[in-house]
């Protein structure tokens, strides 16, 4: 199953839940790259992503810190590359060694710098939906790593509880 799996969400702590779920799929060296507009979810879901991988720190938009890290089960590196003026800054952020590390590693905005990430990624898509507080969340492989995990994706984030992380 390679095709884009699509959720929706009904609000932030669902939004969170749904990530949380997602941990349970995630392995060292995996990379999420969230993309949607200002306000469509991106933070509240690396926070769920955190929760599930047992980060217990509070996570925060790295807007202008561009990159947190937090402990968890698997380390998690959270970027947020929205402030970046060129692709190659992220080069300057450490990127490489962010990536060797055996972490995992969350980028918002990180389609604007998709030419230097390894082509292995998934990609989640938050938009706003048609009800208050409603997100659309798609799930689109890019690379075999991902794409071999479509089918759990998709079983996990059917069935996450609506409680807040």
């Amino acid at each position: 199953m390679n095709a884009p799996v699509e959720v929706s969400s009904t609000g932030v702590d669902h939004t969170r839940s749904l990530a949380a779920a997602l941990g349970e799929l995630i392995r060292a060296g995996d990379i999420l790259v969230l993309i949607g507009d200002l306000g469509a979810g991106k933070t509240a879901f690396a926070q769920g992503l955190g929760a599930g991988l047992g980060v217990t720190d509070t996570i925060t938009s790295p807007t202008f810190a561009l990159v947190q890290s937090y402990r968890g089960r698997l380390d998690l590196h959270h970027l947020d590359v929205y402030r970046l003026g060129q692709v190659n800054e992220a080069l300057d952020l450490g990127l490489a060694e962010l990536l060797d590390d055996d972490a995992v590693m969350v980028i918002e905005w990180g389609d604007t710098i998709a030419p230097v990430l390894p082509h292995d990624y998934l990609e989640v898509r938050l938009a706003y939906g048609d009800a208050d507080g409603e997100r659309l969340i798609r799930f689109s492989p890019v690379g075999s790593r991902w794409s071999a995990r479509m089918r759990a994706i998709a079983t996990v984030v059917e069935r996450p509880s609506e409680e807040p992380c």
